[in-house]
């Protein structure tokens, strides 16, 4: 008999992305981003009896290069190592000090120092993504995850929940930030691609916008990416996640964002949400939905400006699963660690219920 329990797929290696730092108004903070998350989505998961752990499956480096340059995954994979080499602490996290701007001219990318930590700022676009010594092995596992959470919903279960850390959706093909290094949902939103769909959705519920997996497929009619956010003339990124960016090209109209004004509710978000739906439906995606699933839009969260209380996760989670597509869940941000098994039990859920009336 099949086993009825949704597949949770997580791994400890991202244990060792820890100690964190991040600059906020020029002042060092530990980051919001830290292991205590990913372990209190599991355990409250797990104790409910609906999940069962699964360990990733190995997918080898293919599938990030597929959607990272080279100089990307190179520089995650071993910038730390040149630092070390270099005689920086290796108590401390990594951060650039020196950020490359387009003003610098045409010869800014030929000219770059060897080594890797000193050239960190043309790859990272901000002062929130730390580099320690179990970063790009945390960064390589999260991608497993979620190719395995896809793997599992390919071989027929309506649902995977993939335990992401660190996340990903900030990452773009040749940029770090935001606390992510590589981008899980557009890995695997690529990978059904190559697996033989012709329209792969992704829907992102994270609080921030997530500019990374926009830039990726900006220019794809592959792709279809629609995003609820915060309103970034206010919140982070800032730069993106605008409703006038639709996409370029031949990918023109299949960039959908919605920004929320701040103290949205649940009621305000589920309206919002059902735009974004139609716009899924209308895609008519030929493969399981892609969603990035942030809990960072929780009233309590300390880096967010709406106002979500436990009760509406339920409620979204039930109206992403009455759209009758398989799904592969992706973590990605939530910082309310009280609050975060709570709200991961009841998205999913919902979702899981929503699922099970199609």
């Amino acid at each position: 008999m099949a086993d009825p329990r949704t597949p949770l797929i997580a791994s400890d290696d991202h244990l060792a992305h820890a100690g964190l730092v991040e600059l906020v108004a020029g002042r060092e903070v530990a980051c919001y981003e830290s292991p205590e998350r990913a372990i209190a989505i599991r355990d409250a998961l797990l104790a409910s009896g609906a999940y069962a752990r699964q360990a990733p499956d190995l997918h080898g480096p293919d599938p990030i290069s597929a959607v990272h340059e080279v100089e990307l995954i190179d520089l995650v994979e071993h910038v730390w190592s040149d630092a070390i080499a270099d005689g920086w602490n290796p108590s401390r996290p990594l951060l650039p000090d020196t950020f490359l701007l387009r003003e610098y001219g045409p010869m800014m990318l030929e000219s770059r120092p060897v080594a890797r930590h000193l050239r960190l700022g043309a790859y990272c676009f901000d002062t929130a993504t730390p580099i320690v010594a179990g970063t790009a092995n945390a960064a390589r596992a999260a991608v497993d995850i979620a190719l395995t959470a896809a793997d599992r919903v390919l071989e027929g279960a309506p649902l995977a929940y993939g335990l992401c850390r660190p996340p990903g959706h900030h990452a773009g093909r040749n940029l770090i930030g935001g606390y992510c290094y590589f981008n899980n949902a557009a890995i695997v939103a690529q990978s059904l691609i190559d697996r033989g769909a012709q329209r792969v959705a992704i829907l992102d519920v994270d609080f921030h916008h997530g500019n990374g997996t926009q830039q990726i497929f900006w220019q794809r009619d592959d792709v279809l990416y629609v995003s609820l956010h915060g309103d970034p003339g206010w919140v982070y990124p800032y730069f993106s996640g605008y409703a006038a960016e639709r996409g370029e090209g031949r990918g023109e109209g299949t960039n959908l964002n919605i920004p929320l004004a701040a103290e949205t509710d649940g009621d305000g978000y589920l309206a919002a949400l059902t735009d974004g739906l139609d716009a899924i439906a209308a895609f008519d995606p030929d493969a399981p939905l892609v969603l990035s699933l942030g809990f960072d839009t929780y009233h309590a969260d300390p880096i967010c400006n709406l106002a979500l209380r436990t009760d509406d996760y339920a409620r979204i989670g039930a109206r992403i699963g009455e759209l009758g597509l398989s799904v592969v869940a992706l973590q990605e941000g939530g910082y309310a660690v009280e609050a975060l098994g709570a709200n991961a039990v009841a998205f999913l859920g919902g979702l899981r219920e929503g699922l099970r009336d199609q």
